[in-house]
C-alpha cells in the first residue's frame, strides 16, 4: 500500500513540474468576416491561470457583453506517459458598427509575474444582404424546389488568366451557398484538356467557411485545388463544373389545422454549373539550343563518383536540379564527353511536393560513362537553361568542370559499376563486337503449343455457352420482376380492402388510434402496390402527382388527401366519436373504390 502511495506522489510531482515548465500560450480568436450589425464572439485563451487581462482598442466595435470566463482541464496517460493540460477562456460579444477592414491589436495578460501578448486579428465587415446567411435552413416556402442562383452557385477560380507556356496556374473550385446544403449527388469536373495537371491533396470532408463575395457573406466550400501547366499556346478553355446538390428546404403546407403548427422538410435537388474560364497562354521567347524545357526558378548542383580510374571503370556524374516549377517535365541536360568515352542513357529520378505555389522539389540525372583508353580528360560544365517566368527571360546554371585521370587497365576488359547503378542498368560485354553467326540454322519445335489446339477451342466454346446462359438467366430475372410488379398491381385492391377490414375491427372495438393508423396504412400500402412506388418514398405531394399521372380525377385526389389529413389529426387529438369514425371508414371505402376504377 505504501509503494502505491509513493508512486502516486511521484506522478503528482512530475505533473506539477511538467505544468510548471509548460510554455505559456495566449491566443485571440475572432471570425474573419461578419455582416454589418452582426454580433460575433471575440475569445482569448491561455493555457495557464493568468490575471490582469488588458484588452486592445475596440473603438471600431461595440462591446455588448464580457468578459465571460471559463476553465477546463484534461488528464491522460498514453503508453505510460501522463500529461495534463488546462485552459482558461475569456469571451466577449461584439457588434460590428461600420463597414471596412479592422485590425484588433494583440492583448496582454500576466502569468506567474510575466507578461504575455496574444496574436492580432483582422476582421472584415461587409454590408451583407437582407436574407439570413450562415447556412441555416431556408425560410418556409409553399413551392419547394427552386433555389435562387444568387443563393447557390459554383465557380472555378484561377490565380492568373495570362501565363507563359509551361508556367503553373492555381485552379480552385469553390461552391458558394446561402442555403442548407445536405450533400452532393453527382460532381462533374472539367478534364483540363491542354494542361498537365497535378491535384493538391484536400481533406475528405468538405468544410464550409464564411467568405465575402460581391459584398455578401456566403458559406464557401473548397471542392478541389489543381495545379495546371499549359502545354500549348493560345486560348485554352477550362470547362464547366456541374454539381447536383441536395438542399434541405422548409415547406409549410396549410392544408389542415394540424399542419399550421408543424413544418415539413423536403430535400430538393438543385443543379449548379460554373462558367467556363479562358486562359491566355503566351509562347516562350526564342529559346537557346540547349533549353531544357524547365519553367520556374532553379538551382543546380553536380557531383562525380571518381576522378582517378582505370580503363573501362564506370563513372557516374550526377546533376541535381532543385527549385520551383514544372519539375516533372524537365528534360535531361546534354552532357558533352570526350570521344573515347562510352555513355549510357541518363537515369532520372524526381522528388517533389505539390503546393499552391507550384511544384517544389528536385530532379536528378545520373550519367553513367566508361573511359575506354588511358589518359587525362576534361568533362566540360553541363549547362542547364531554364525560363524564369517572373523575369520573362532565360537563365543558365552551369555545373563545375571535372578533370579525369584514366590509368592503364590490366587488360581483362572488365567493368566495375559504381554509384547507384545496378547490373541490370549496365551489361558490359567481353568483346566490343559480337559477330553474327553465319550458315544455315535448323529450327526444331520444342514443347506443346496450346493455341489452336482442340483444348483451346473447347474452352472457347464453353466460355461462349456460359455467357449465353448468364444472359438468359438475367433476362428471366427481369421478366420475373416485371411479373411481381404486375401481381402487386392486380392484388392492390384486395390487400387494401383486407387492411380496411382490419380498420373495421378497430372501429367495432372503439380503438380510435389503431383505427386511424389502419386506415392510413391501407391507403399507403394500396398506392405502393398500385403505383409500384416503395412506401418509404411516398408522401402526399408525390402521391398526388402520381395519381394525377395515372388519370385519377382531381376530386378523388382531394378526397384522398383529406382522409390522410383527418387520420393524421385524429391520431394526436382527443378521442373521436364512433359516428365520426364510421363516417371516415365509409369515405375511405368509397374513395378506394373510385381510385381502383380511375387509375390506369
Amino acid at each position: 500500500m505504501r509503494i502505491k502511495q509513493f508512486y502516486l506522489l511521484i506522478c503528482v510531482l512530475l505533473l506539477g513540474l511538467q505544468g510548471f515548465s509548460q510554455q505559456v500560450s495566449f491566443t485571440m480568436e475572432a471570425p474573419k468576416i461578419v455582416e454589418l450589425g452582426e454580433q460575433f464572439r471575440l475569445a482569448f485563451t491561455v493555457n495557464a491561470k493568468g490575471q490582469n487581462l488588458k484588452l486592445p482598442e475596440l473603438s471600431d466595435f461595440e462591446v455588448l457583453m464580457g468578459p465571460s470566463t471559463s476553465q477546463s482541464s484534461s488528464f491522460q496517460i498514453i503508453n505510460g506517459v501522463s500529461s495534463q493540460s488546462v485552459s482558461f477562456s475569456y469571451l466577449f460579444v461584439l457588434l460590428a458598427k461600420k463597414e471596412g477592414k479592422f485590425t484588433i491589436n494583440p492583448a496582454s495578460i500576466t502569468v506567474n509575474g510575466n507578461n504575455y501578448t496574444s496574436n492580432g486579428v483582422t476582421i472584415e465587415v461587409v454590408k451583407g444582404s437582407a436574407k439570413p446567411s450562415g447556412g441555416g435552413v431556408d425560410q418556409p416556402t409553399s413551392t419547394p424546389g427552386s433555389v435562387p442562383s444568387s443563393d447557390l452557385f459554383v465557380k472555378v477560380i484561377t490565380d492568373r488568366r495570362n501565363v507563359y507556356k509551361g508556367d503553373h496556374i492555381m485552379a480552385t473550385i469553390k461552391i458558394y451557398s446561402k442555403v442548407n446544403l445536405n450533400g452532393f449527388e453527382d460532381i462533374s469536373l472539367p478534364s483540363f484538356e491542354g494542361f498537365w495537371s497535378q491535384d493538391i491533396q484536400m481533406p475528405q470532408q468538405i468544410s464550409l467557411q464564411r467568405e465575402s463575395y460581391n459584398g455578401e457573406i456566403y458559406n464557401v466550400g473548397t471542392l478541389k485545388k489543381t495545379l495546371l501547366f499549359p502545354q500549348q499556346t493560345g486560348n485554352i478553355t477550362i470547362g464547366k463544373v456541374k454539381i447536383d446538390c441536395v438542399v434541405q428546404q422548409r415547406v409549410r403546407q396549410p392544408k389542415s389545422f394540424f399542419d399550421d403548427f408543424f413544418d415539413n422538410f423536403a430535400n430538393v435537388k438543385a443543379t449548379v454549373t460554373s462558367d467556363p474560364v479562358i486562359i491566355t497562354v503566351n509562347p516562350l521567347p526564342a529559346s537557346p539550343t540547349d533549353f531544357s524545357g524547365a519553367v520556374g526558378r532553379f538551382d543546380l548542383r553536380s557531383s562525380i563518383t571518381a576522378t582517378n580510374v582505370k580503363e573501362n571503370d564506370a563513372i557516374t556524374l550526377r546533376i541535381d536540379v532543385t527549385g520551383n516549377g514544372n519539375i516533372k517535365l524537365i528534360n535531361a541536360p546534354k552532357l558533352k564527353l570526350p570521344a573515347d568515352f562510352e555513355i549510357y542513357d541518363p537515369k532520372t529520378t524526381s522528388n517533389y511536393t505539390v503546393a499552391t505555389d507550384g511544384l517544389n522539389g528536385n530532379i536528378s540525372f545520373e550519367y553513367l560513362f566508361l573511359p575506354r583508353f588511358a589518359g587525362d580528360y576534361t568533362i566540360p560544365p553541363v549547362n542547364f537553361v531554364y525560363f524564369d517566368a517572373g523575369l520573362g527571360k532565360y537563365a543558365t546554371k552551369s555545373s563545375q568542370e571535372f578533370k579525369i585521370h584514366v590509368a592503364k587497365g590490366d587488360g581483362t576488359q572488365s567493368a566495375n559499376v559504381r554509384s547507384a547503378v545496378t547490373k541490370e542498368d549496365v551489361k558490359f560485354l567481353g568483346k566490343d563486337i559480337r559477330f553474327i553467326k553465319q550458315g544455315a540454322i535448323e529450327l526444331q519445335p520444342k514443347g506443346y503449343i496450346f493455341f489452336g489446339s482442340f483444348g483451346f477451342y473447347l474452352i472457347y466454346l464453353i466460355g461462349a455457352i456460359g455467357l449465353l446462359a448468364l444472359y438468359l438467366f438475367y433476362q428471366q430475372r427481369i421478366r420475373e420482376y416485371a411479373n411481381v410488379a404486375r401481381m402487386r398491381n392486380k392484388k392492390a385492391s384486395k390487400v387494401a380492402l383486407k387492411r380496411l377490414k382490419e380498420a373495421n375491427g378497430y372501429l367495432t372495438a372503439s380503438s380510435t388510434e389503431k383505427f386511424y393508423e389502419a386506415v392510413t396504412r391501407a391507403f399507403w400500402g394500396y398506392l405502393s402496390d398500385k403505383l409500384t412506388i416503395p412506401v418509404a418514398e411516398l408522401n402526399k405531394e408525390r402521391a398526388s402527382a402520381s395519381l394525377m399521372d395515372h388519370k385519377a380525377s382531381e376530386n378523388v385526389v382531394a378526397r384522398f388527401i383529406q382522409i390522410l389529413d383527418t387520420c393524421d389529426f385524429a391520431r394526436f387529438a382527443p378521442a373521436e366519436s364512433n359516428a365520426k369514425m364510421h363516417e371516415v371508414y365509409e369515405e375511405a371505402c368509397d374513395v378506394m373504390s373510385l381510385m381502383e376504377k380511375e387509375i390506369h
